[in-house]
């Protein structure tokens, strides 16, 4: 049982300095993954790593009955948190009073070309919980994939999954995902898996 598994047990128990222990233990593997989510973000996104470690971290300690069975579950719902916290900021911007569809222009910028925008993140989240309730495995894969950023070699391993499965789980959510978000063929319609 490795020392993530032992201070999940600790937390589970309600040990005082247990939350502590175990922000010190998951810290700098959390705030490596959200930096690389928030890598892939839009430019002129405010919010930091470190404000989205916290926050996700505030969130999973904040449900009074989490009881995480192991180190896999434990970053499953640290991904499954990042992921909330992105989708709803990206909510939140989207509504008028936050400036709507509206996006910011630098006057000296004018005349130089954006470069194309990333995938639309609410798009994203739609597309996801179809493909979750279609494949909860290769969703569980995109999340930490992609929200958390976890090598899929690592991933393969969280999940319980050889690397060859994983890959192919991988490319295959990447594919459905694509058709799903970008109207290709068989858009909204059930895939087989």
């Amino acid at each position: 049982m490795g020392d993530v598994t032992r201070i999940l047990e600790a937390v589970g128990r309600g040990e005082p300095d247990a939350p502590e222990c175990l922000m010190r233990a998951v810290y700098e593997e959390l705030h490596s993954l959200a930096a690389q989510k928030l890598s892939r973000e839009r430019p002129g996104h405010t919010l930091q790593a470190t404000a989205l470690v916290h926050e996700a971290y505030l969130r999973l300690l904040g449900h009074r009955n989490a009881d995480w069975q192991n180190r896999r579950h434990f970053f499953g719902a640290a991904a499954e948190a990042m992921r909330r916290i992105l989708i709803e900021r990206a909510r939140r911007k989207r509504r008028q009073r936050h400036g709507g569809g509206l996006k910011q222009v630098p006057l000296d910028g004018v005349d130089v070309i954006q470069p194309p925008e990333s995938t639309d993140l609410l798009a994203l989240d739609d597309a996801l919980r179809r493909f979750a309730a279609e494949d909860p495995v290769k969703a569980e894969l995109v999340k930490l994939r992609y929200f958390a950023g976890v090598p899929l070699e690592q991933a393969a391993e969280m999940l319980e999954l050889s690397r060859a499965t994983a890959y192919r789980y991988w490319t295959y959510a990447k594919a459905w995902l694509f058709n799903e978000i970008h109207g290709g063929p068989g858009a909204g319609a059930v895939h087989e898996g």
